[in-house]
């Protein structure tokens, strides 16, 4: 008897060291995240509309909620705000937009594009590279121009206590790919664990995958060390050089078919994608309408958490607006539907002003082959010459790492629960035994050096 005793008390001991974690459930999970992007009240939103127009009436707020240029969803009975929806406000709505700029620039008359981008030294910038990387491509023949070579560390930190400590922490951090000729000369330097592995070559998200264990008091840090040269690209791309596609080949299959849960081919995208092309036979002349009929309809505002929407291409038509990824998934669709191959592509800017997340797409075209596609970014060129405005239907700025060839994948070795990102990857992921460990819980950085070639 007193054998057993000794035994139950050390098995109480070592469950009390090894507490058992709740039971994952996604529905909780899912309300988790939705809860965290709709926390915003009715006063919360006024107070910052107020900032820019302080006579703001409740009726006005009444009308732009009703429009949807106030995101807002029903939870529990009371009506919550998305926490971006006052900063989208003043991207969304025509007014909005101009009493905003008007602060910020005064005395501007440069063009706008939907009120939603100014002329500023950011775009300068931007249209100086364009410029320059056309001039190359047409002096040289070749559609890959001179890169730059960049030494980044990229860093994730769990915070700390949460994850108990002696619990094993995973994480998956981005890695340049290896397979896309404007993304060369890809060097790993190092790691903060000895012990890492690289994701399988075919996987469609790149990453370096570590482990650690959590300490008391303590974050609980990753970083690895690499470098890459990243190099932009055009193509000066004319209906005429498009061969008809030979529909039988895995690749035409495998780019033009649906995908769950965000290409999906229902009616009203069947619709749109005819009526947008009706007279029109020739797939870049097909795409070329399109993509210049979402950059002319659906204005850049900061998104809620994809993993919360159950099609994404659907909310974009609904909201009347989309990020980087969202109107490039809307773009995809419309193309499959029209049988033009194109795959998910995206990862990081790195752009010496600062780096940041950005998704585009990569379009087949037969007798051509494979170009980029940047859905946001020709955003801002519209009013450039004719070149630079078309430049991102077939062109691609210098500061980029791509991450991704796909969306929506399983990682490499695979995650155990749902990714915080389920639909990109681009930040990294961290989990335990206990769960998905979701954005409040750790931060990322990324320093980069760079070095012209």
């Amino acid at each position: 008897m007193k054998k057993l005793i000794i035994i139950s008390l050390a098995l109480l001991l070592f469950a009390g060291c090894k507490e058992q974690p709740k039971p994952y459930s996604w529905e909780e999970d899912l309300a988790y995240r939705i809860n965290g992007d709709f926390c915003w009240t009715r006063e919360q939103v006024k107070e910052y509309i107020q900032k820019y127009i302080p006579d703001v009436t409740d009726e006005q707020i009444d009308n732009w909620t009703a429009s949807k240029a106030l995101e807002s969803m029903e939870i529990n009975g009371e009506l919550k705000y998305f926490r971006k929806a006052a900063a989208n406000l003043f991207r969304l709505d025509p007014q909005c937009a101009a009493i905003k700029n008007e602060i910020q620039y005064p005395g501007d008359t440069c063009t706008r594009f939907m009120n939603n981008y100014v002329k500023s030294p950011g775009m300068a910038k931007e249209m100086e590279m364009v410029k320059s990387i056309i001039e190359e491509v047409k002096a040289t023949g070749n559609p890959i121009a001179t890169g730059v070579k960049m030494k980044c560390k990229y860093s994730l930190s769990v915070k700390a206590d949460s994850v108990p400590a002696g619990e094993m922490v995973r994480c998956w951090l981005p890695y340049p790919r290896t397979d896309v000729p404007r993304q060369k000369d890809v060097k790993f330097l190092g790691a903060s664990q000895e012990n890492y592995q690289f994701s399988d070559p075919e996987c469609p998200h790149s990453t370096v995958y570590m482990e650690k264990e959590a300490v008391a008091g303590q974050p609980t840090e990753f970083f690895i060390e690499f470098e890459f040269t990243s190099c932009p690209e055009w193509n000066k791309i004319t209906a005429d050089m498009v061969k008809p596609y030979d529909t039988t080949t895995e690749l035409y299959k495998e780019n033009t078919k649906e995908r769950e849960k965000h290409i999906i081919f229902s009616e009203r995208m069947r619709n749109l994608a005819d009526s947008l092309t009706a007279g029109i036979s020739n797939p870049y002349e097909q795409t070329k309408v399109i993509f210049t009929w979402i950059r002319s309809q659906y204005p850049w505002a900061g998104a809620r958490e994809y993993s919360t929407i159950e099609n994404i291409p659907e909310y974009v038509l609904d909201q009347k607006h989309g990020d980087c990824g969202q109107v490039t998934l809307l773009l995809m669709t419309l193309l499959r539907i029209k049988g033009i191959p194109c795959h998910w592509q995206s990862g990081l800017t790195t752009d010496p002003d600062g780096w940041g997340l950005h998704d585009w797409c990569e379009v087949y075209y037969e007798g051509i082959g494979w170009v980029p596609v940047d859905q946001s970014a020709s955003v801002r060129s519209y009013g450039w010459d004719e070149d630079s405005k078309y430049f991102f239907l077939g062109g691609y700025t210098t500061y980029r790492m791509i991450v991704n060839s796909d969306y929506g994948c399983a990682l490499s070795p695979e995650k155990t629960f749902p990714r915080s990102e389920t639909v990109d990857f681009q930040r990294g992921e961290v989990e335990w035994r206990g769960g998905n460990l979701f954005y409040p819980c750790w931060d990322e950085d990324m320093t980069i050096e760079y070095t012209k070639l």
